[in-house]
């Protein structure tokens, strides 16, 4: 069954899935890490594989930018495909000194300036966190490889070009980073009742002006792969 953004059949697509926004970014990964993959969609050209990962199926599939992008491919890899465990990989621009170019931030939560939650009726304001399990084992994976990292809050923006200095605001309630997607997968995932984690590479920082090239952002963030695919490989 197909839908208007993948072209996926059913069984096509593993119960754990990493979502990397870059569909190039999901190719890399297929080639690099996964044993036999197999491509189920290029519809738009967001590219999705599925292949194996120490024996277990992983899929990899890209998901765009910004939370209303994600908001559809999470959505219907959830309730059409079936998928349990989705694991967001995607660069961050730090918000604090705390973190460096390079580092591995992992989302206990996401805080946003959008209003995807609207649509759910809440009388309040949601909470969008990971699931523990997949943050825990992600947190163990990171320390046997020796990679840096920082757990903490992140901010979930709808703007990339922001007419004010709002990451400061946030820097200030101890939000690690600002990235686009995370808050809509931690609803989608809380919604249906699966499992959703955000890890990321710091590409840049709002404090220092340090930045990566899209080149360095599409290829390197290999440690951030590396820790989603030891954690996939646990499900």
């Amino acid at each position: 069954m197909a839908t208007p953004h993948n072209a996926a059949k059913i069984g096509e697509i593993a119960k754990t899935v990493l979502l990397p926004g870059d569909p190039l970014r999901a190719k890399v990964i297929a080639d690099t890490f996964l044993e036999d993959p197999v491509q189920f969609n290029a519809v738009r050209n967001m590219f999705g594989f599925t292949g194996t990962y120490k024996g277990k199926a992983v899929s990899v599939m890209g998901t765009g930018m910004g939370i209303p992008s994600i908001g559809i491919y999470s959505h219907e890899l959830i309730h059409v495909y079936g998928a349990q465990n989705l694991i967001r990989i995607g660069s961050c621009g730090a918000i604090t000194d705390r973190v460096k170019i390079g580092d591995i931030v992992m989302a206990q939560g996401a805080c946003t300036d959008s209003n995807y939650a609207y649509q759910y009726g809440l009388h309040g304001t949601f909470s969008a966190i990971a699931d523990f399990g997949l943050l825990s084992a992600a947190v163990d994976a990171a320390k046997a490889h020796g990679f840096p990292y920082a757990v903490g809050n992140v901010n979930s923006t709808d703007i990339f070009y922001n007419e004010l200095p709002t990451w400061k605001d946030w820097a200030k309630m101890g939000c690690l980073a600002s990235e686009m997607e995370t808050y809509a997968l931690y609803c989608n995932a809380a919604r249906a009742g699966v499992r959703a984690l955000g890890i990321f590479t710091v590409s840049d920082s709002l404090v220092t002006g340090e930045e990566t090239t899209a080149q360095e952002r599409q290829n390197n963030f290999t440690n951030m792969m590396e820790v989603a695919l030891d954690v996939a490989a646990q499900l």
